[in-house]
């Protein structure tokens, strides 16, 4: 039976978040034509982040804002951050990379500003696009002279689609072609194995008034939906009835590559809760696309995946700025990290090594001094996160009573005291490498316990997404299989891919990886040259002229 193809391109890209808008735009500045398929109106998980661009070594917005990095400094801190995530060759490229990354994205239109947050945030607000977005004040990097590389940007509130729009109306420009609500389905070979083409499910011939009413529920499905699952749930099952009463089956052609850019699978919780069951208390900090398909696909056809337990999850502590001189500790009353630690380090400790439980403690002096900074440091949500913690939490005139009205140890939480003020009478190193800057004694009550338990909460959740997917190949993105071959016209980028966050992330590295590896991805595919046979037994040129798109 021979099949007819509905679509036809050079490069295919399933997933229309930063990594696909980067893997497409790449594509077409190399040559090639791009059909994107994307199940929404595209954004993904891209729209709905903070639009943080991890960036160094010397970006035009760094030295707008007289911030002397190198690529050397930087290098420092993210060998030291990621560890093993990529091979040296590829983090040395990433690194060196950099400003041309920011170059890229500002001749696409991505706006940036260099303004220089003065005190550490987890995310400033509408005054500063310019900070220090990572762990890099924090003892355990110390002997690295730090450099604010948290590229915010520019847009009031969460800054995601302000990075994404300029991306997807560039590539329009350029003529990239958007099929929306178009979900892929399965990934079609020849008979030697080459990912020739994609099918999907599709929408596009539905009656108008349908894919409105799809886009509406979805975009609600987004969020607020990401914030309240039920939510999320009964919208994507109205949105599953209307995909099965008019969606279409079609096939689309890629004569050079398809690449996979289709997000993590926190969306789906039986894959969470297989491969990574003690994150499951968490905000699925995704759309509703985020759900694992596009790994699936990958390993449909041999596809390996790595570190598909790793979840980012994030627990901050800041702002407001004075808590860096707060002391966190779980349920025995025991230190659990450092506290000027970006929230997904403390998140993991948390998660990993403290059971979850964690509450903040601070004396009334340093409670006065966060009520007087939270309101001009915080952006509008981290005010009402503040404002539930204070609310919630508990109080004592003394350390045993404080203790006793949060129900943790206090013997542990009198040891933990007096170990932390010993250590800043006497100038030695904090107990768990604060640095000495940010170390304050713990003074005269009354005391608060701020609770920071990872658990579920509408007003002060834990975001998570996943950071494990297909193994590819670092110099190409293609996906590769177990045995180490590649899958010839199958790539891979963004969090479908295990990349350079897969084992830390630090606020803007995901999104800087999503367009460094879709780049990638988009450079290899349009550059793919081969012969392969179709569905029907047809010889199909790869890298031929396209028609039909």
């Amino acid at each position: 039976m021979r099949h007819e193809w509905d679509l036809t391109a050079d490069v295919v890209v399933v997933g229309y978040g930063a990594a696909g808008a980067a893997t497409a735009l790449q594509a077409t500045e190399d040559g090639a034509q791009v059909v994107v398929l994307d199940r929404f109106t595209g954004g993904g998980a891209t729209a709905l982040s903070g639009g943080i661009i991890y960036a160094g070594g010397g970006t035009w917005v760094q030295r707008a804002g007289g911030v002397e990095d190198t690529p050397e400094l930087m290098l420092a801190y993210l060998e030291r951050e990621v560890g093993d995530a990529v091979s040296p060759a590829t983090l040395r490229r990433f690194v060196d990379d950099s400003p041309a990354l920011i170059d890229w994205l500002t001749g696409h239109g991505v706006p940036f500003e260099a303004s220089l947050c003065p005190y550490k945030t987890s995310y400033p607000n509408n005054d500063y696009y310019l900070y220090y977005s990572g762990s890099e004040i924090s003892g355990a990097f110390a002997d690295i002279t730090p450099k604010q590389r948290g590229h915010r940007v520019k847009g009031w509130g969460t800054s995601g689609k302000k990075l994404f729009a300029p991306l997807a109306e560039s590539a329009a420009r350029r003529g990239v072609r958007v099929e929306s609500l178009t979900t892929a389905t399965a990934l079609i070979t020849d008979d030697v194995g080459t990912v020739v083409g994609v099918e999907c499910r599709t929408l596009r011939d539905a009656p108008a008034r349908v894919k409105a009413r799809y886009t509406r529920m979805a975009a609600v499905a987004a969020k607020p939906g990401i914030y309240y699952p039920p939510l999320r749930r009964a919208l994507e099952e109205r949105l599953a009835r209307l995909d099965h009463k008019y969606g279409a089956t079609i096939r689309v052609l890629a004569r050079r590559g398809v690449v996979l850019t289709a997000g993590g699978f926190i969306a789906n919780r039986e894959m969470l809760h297989s491969y990574a069951p003690a994150y499951k208390h968490g905000l699925a900090l995704g759309s509703s696309g985020d759900d694992g398909s596009g790994i699936e696909l990958g390993r449909s056809v041999g596809g390996a995946t790595d570190r598909m337990e790793n979840v980012s999850a994030w627990r901050f502590l800041l702002p407001p700025s004075s808590f860096t001189g707060a002391v966190l500790v779980d349920g025995k009353g025991q230190r659990v990290i450092d506290e000027t630690r970006y929230g997904a380090a403390v998140g993991e400790a948390l998660i990993n090594r403290h059971d979850g439980i964690g509450w903040l403690l601070a004396d009334n002096a340093l409670m006065r001094t966060a009520l007087s900074q939270i309101g001009p440091q915080a952006a509008w949500f981290q005010r009402m996160q503040f404002e539930v913690m204070r609310r919630k939490a508990k109080r004592g005139k003394t350390l045993d009573a404080v203790a006793a009205a949060a129900g943790i140890d206090a013997a542990g939480l009198r040891e933990t005291v007096a170990a932390h003020n010993s250590a800043f009478a006497t100038g030695a190193p904090d107990p768990v490498g604060k640095p000495a800057e940010f170390v304050r004694p713990v003074g005269a009550g009354p005391y608060w316990l701020l609770d920071v338990s990872i658990k579920p909460s509408l007003p002060n959740p834990c975001p998570m997404f996943t950071v494990g997917g297909l193994v590819v190949d670092e110099e190409t993105g293609a996906v590769r299989t177990a045995g180490g071959a590649e899958i010839p016209g199958l790539y891979a980028a963004g969090r479908t891919a295990a990349g350079i966050c897969v084992n830390s992330y630090v606020s803007g590295l995901s999104l800087a990886d999503c367009i460094f590896s879709g780049r990638r991805a988009g450079r290899s595919a349009a550059d793919e040259i081969s012969v392969c046979t179709g569905p029907a037994g047809e010889r199909i040129s790869r890298g031929a002229p396209a028609e039909g798109v």
